[in-house]
């Protein structure tokens, strides 16, 4: 499984991935990650969000 991170000193909390992928993230002042690892369900919603990311703050954790 993959994990995702968020650049909180780029978020601006515009709650696009939220809306993209609410299963994988959450925004209040800034977004965050609410699971531990990304499931392969919900890969692709990820990389929508990632491409989707105006300030491009979501990132895939090299492992």
């Amino acid at each position: 499984m993959k994990k995702a991170q968020i650049n909180e000193e780029k978020c601006i909390a515009c709650g696009l991935c939220e809306s993209i992928a609410s299963d994988v993230f959450a925004v209040d002042d800034v977004a965050q990650v609410i699971v531990d690892e990304v499931s392969e369900e919900l890969v692709e919603a990820v990389e929508e969000a990632i491409e989707a990311c105006p300030t491009e703050a979501i990132t895939w954790v090299e492992e």
